[in-house]
């Protein structure tokens, strides 16, 4: 069977010194770095958040402050400080992460009006990124996800795998949590394991 490691949002924005930093983000770069190096691979992909300035899931575009919650095309949105804006070093992968061998990027949150946590979507599920369209092409079949954060793009990318029909697995030590109030990893985990996701410890 054919597998795929699929790598979230290792950007500058959501490590160390970022816009919206992710608590300990960094330190998952070098276990990351050693799945990128295994030859088990058929295909690495890395998925960039890739927003344009206007971007409605920001704070600063509603007059809102960060956190605030407001309703954006129907859905809840939490509104975020600016992150990951197209062409800005924010947005850029992270320099330790080490892409020599990445054989495809899906960009993704590029339409101002809906955010996108998914790899595979949006958040009204209207635009899907061509992500599934090219594990399928490639017959891939096994998917493997690390990245960042745990609580939003890579849950929701790991619930979007599994639904597409691929057997999905999470690398517990390759991943971290944006918000850190206690308990939030572990029920992002719960969800995803009652949703035919494994996790590997």
């Amino acid at each position: 069977m054919k597998k795929a490691l699929i790598v979230v949002d290792i950007q500058n924005d959501f490590c160390e010194g970022g816009a919206l930093a992710v608590p300990e983000a960094n330190s998952i770069i070098p276990y990351v770095n050693l799945l990128m190096e295994d030859t088990t691979y058929d295909e690495i992909i890395l998925t960039q958040d890739w927003h344009p300035a206007n971007h409605k899931s920001f704070a600063s575009n509603n007059g809102r402050k960060v956190g605030e919650v407001i309703n954006l095309n129907g859905l809840p949105q939490f509104m975020w400080p600016d992150h990951c804006v197209q062409g800005t070093s924010g947005a850029e992968f992270h320099p330790d992460l080490n892409t020599k061998n990445v054989t495809h990027i899906v960009q993704k949150g590029k339409n101002k009006e809906v955010d996108s946590y998914s790899g595979f979507q949006d958040n009204n599920h209207f635009m899907k990124t061509d992500l599934e369209d090219y594990l399928k092409f490639k017959d891939i079949e096994i998917v493997e996800i690390v990245g960042l954060a745990l609580d939003y793009c890579v849950k929701y990318t790991c619930l979007d795998a599994a639904n597409a029909g691929f057997i999905t697995c999470l690398h517990f030590k390759g991943t971290k949590a944006v918000n850190a109030q206690p308990g939030n990893d572990k029920d992002a985990i719960f969800q995803l394991l009652e949703n035919n996701v494994t996790i590997l410890s």
